[in-house]
């Protein structure tokens, strides 16, 4: 029963085609940047836009194959939770989770039944009685998610599910909604900006830009492999493209690193900013790359403070807040950039 979606949508100007494939028990996130066709992607899976081109298929069942196939959203094994729930203000969530299948024909009486099973599970069972407005966000994000998953259906889409809650909810509501996906045995596709909800929750990231796939694969493979600026953003890697000799990278934006291991050809050289030292005079000793280079932001990260540096190549660099006032670090201070060969990544382009 794999889920098998070869999309292709134009809207003006947008055009989006991409495949996007799913096994039974996979979660699948969808992650691009803003106007990268994600939510465009959604919908045209929950049936909320129909494909000008490709299939949509779960198994042998097929949803959408213009111009013969066209299968509405209400008649899709499909449930959604939508980025802002879109529950119904003045039903309890008791019925906003038995509306689901109240629309697919269930009685009164078995629908609320299972609707209480599933707010149990979710552990609202106390909540039943409650309206939308009587509930936190957090709360209200496990209704959602529950009068999805109430249904039994085939797809379960996530839009940005955990983008409205304040950060002190989203660390439990993420491990919560975690749990729940490794008990679902259909097929997930998550579709989402933050990178750490897709690391922790997805099995395997379709990272999109302007409405294409330029990488795919394991939360792992995708961190320690980065194949655009967007991913290496993302991430936390410098990245940079260039072309392998004996001895080295010669840089596409300019500049030369030599890296510890051989390479051959069209090749990325990744490295985290942590591996870059700052000094205020040419460095000796063991890094093996050094280059001029001249502050252009600082930026604090948490404990670190994030430095961006012009040069060739121009690179990010964290170091700690007692570093920059020691270096006496602002805009426009000249300084050496220092990598270790051992420290720079080169795989294939």
């Amino acid at each position: 029963m794999t889920l098998r979606a070869d999309l292709r949508v134009d809207r003006g100007r947008f055009r989006l085609d991409i495949a996007v494939t799913a096994e039974p028990g996979e979660v699948v996130a969808l992650l691009g940047p803003n106007g990268a066709g994600k939510t465009t992607a959604l919908r045209a899976l929950a049936g909320l836009l129909p494909l000008d081109g490709g299939r949509i298929a779960v198994g042998d069942r097929v949803w959408d194959a213009p111009p013969s196939v066209f299968v509405p959203a209400d008649r899709r094994r499909a449930g959604v939770v939508f980025q802002d729930y879109l529950l119904f203000q003045h039903l309890s969530a008791l019925d906003n989770v038995a509306f689901g299948l109240r629309a697919r024909g269930m009685r009164c009486a078995p629908a609320r039944a299972r609707a209480a099973s599933w707010l149990e599970r979710v552990g609202l069972g106390e909540h039943a009685r409650a309206t939308p407005r009587e509930l936190s966000g957090g709360q209200a994000q496990r209704v959602a998610l529950a009068r999805a998953l109430a249904t039994e259906p085939q797809l379960l889409l996530l839009d940005e599910p955990l983008a409205a809650l304040d950060a002190s909810t989203r660390l439990q509501v993420r491990a919560d909604l975690a749990r729940h996906l490794r008990d679902y045995t259909g097929h997930t596709v998550l579709v989402t900006h933050d990178p750490l909800d897709a690391m922790v929750l997805a099995d395997r990231l379709v990272i999109l830009e302007e409405g294409v796939v330029v990488q795919q694969g394991s939360p792992t493979d995708v961190a320690r492999r980065p194949r655009s600026d967007y991913v290496a953003n993302l991430v936390g890697l410098n990245l940079f493209r260039g072309t392998a000799t004996p001895t080295g990278v010669d840089l596409t934006t300019g500049g030369r690193l030599t890296t510890a291991a051989p390479a051959t050809g069209e090749v990325f050289v990744a490295f985290p900013p942590a591996a870059v030292g700052l000094h205020p005079e040419r460095p000796t000793g063991s890094p093996r790359n050094t280059w001029p280079v001249t502050v252009v932001d600082l930026e604090q990260h948490a404990h670190l403070t994030r430095v961006r540096l012009d040069g060739s190549p121009p690179v990010l660099a964290d170091i700690t807040p007692a570093a920059v006032a020691e270096l006496r670090l602002r805009v426009g201070t000249r300084m050496w950039a220092a990598v270790k060969a051992s420290e720079i990544h080169a795989y294939p382009a």
